[in-house]
């Protein structure tokens, strides 16, 4: 996902930051209390097997006052592309460390609303409870849309962990405050691993399993290696949808 750069802020961004900066302490006590709505368990049983898993990214266009979201659908096992939609909407925040789904959410919600299929499973690209008043953008959206939600976030927020071996499938906990917040997870040798945490009716055991089920040999687990690839416009993605008939 991507934010503002560190450069001076434009017109837009200063109008923005103006509009909110007042509101941020508000915003901070939503987070607070919606995290006590998170379920952290599965709602699923052990046989649950999904038919539709979908990712969910989130970019921005036009200097940041455009908020570009993306999600793919993608069929269960054979995690091909079923579906895909993008959503537009004008941004309504400024880039604000750890105040990113109230950003970000209103574009994901749009695009979701225009979806014909619906995933039995998401996976969004950012943080679940791994994040310092545990409501990152997946147990936001998580709690919007009311399915199991798995946060895949390829930086660390809040936390710490031991080292993670090289090896595939290497992993440590990550811990905050005495508590696990969420999984290191090396996906693929010689890259950073993945940060992968309990976004909405999910345990951290399963929401690793459907990561790992959802692999096939790049870093991320294709529902939000799609989304990514559509929110961002990467080459891979316009190549795919120039062949499909």
């Amino acid at each position: 996902m991507q934010g503002f750069s560190s450069k001076p802020y434009t017109n837009f961004q200063q109008n923005i930051i103006s509009n909110f900066m007042i509101c941020t302490k508000a915003l901070r006590q939503e987070q607070t209390e919606k995290a006590g709505l998170v379920i952290r368990h599965d709602v699923f049983s052990a046989s649950f097997i999904p038919e539709f898993i979908a990712g969910a990214d989130v970019g921005f266009e036009e200097n940041g006052a455009v908020t570009r979201a993306a999600i793919a659908v993608l069929h269960y096992p054979s995690l091909e592309l079923a579906e895909y939609q993008i959503a537009r909407t004008a941004t309504v925040l400024p880039y604000i460390p750890g105040l990113l789904s109230f950003r970000e959410y209103p574009a994901l919600l749009a695009a979701w609303e225009k979806l014909n299929l619906r995933p039995d499973l998401l996976m969004v690209d950012g943080h679940g409870i791994a994040h310092p008043r545990r409501f990152g953008i997946a147990s936001h959206f998580g709690l919007l849309v009311d399915i199991p939600t798995i946060g895949v976030a390829k930086r660390r927020l809040c936390g710490e962990h031991a080292p993670v071996g090289e090896e595939l499938g290497s992993n440590q906990p990550l811990i905050d405050k005495n508590e696990q917040i969420g999984l290191v997870w090396r996906s693929k040798k010689r890259c950073n691993p993945l940060y992968v945490s309990i976004g909405h009716k999910i345990s951290i055991e399963r929401a690793i399993y459907w990561v790992e089920r959802c692999m096939k040999g790049y870093k991320l687990p294709e529902p939000t290696r799609w989304a990514d690839g559509i929110a961002s416009n990467r080459l891979f993605f316009k190549r795919t949808m120039q062949e499909k008939p």
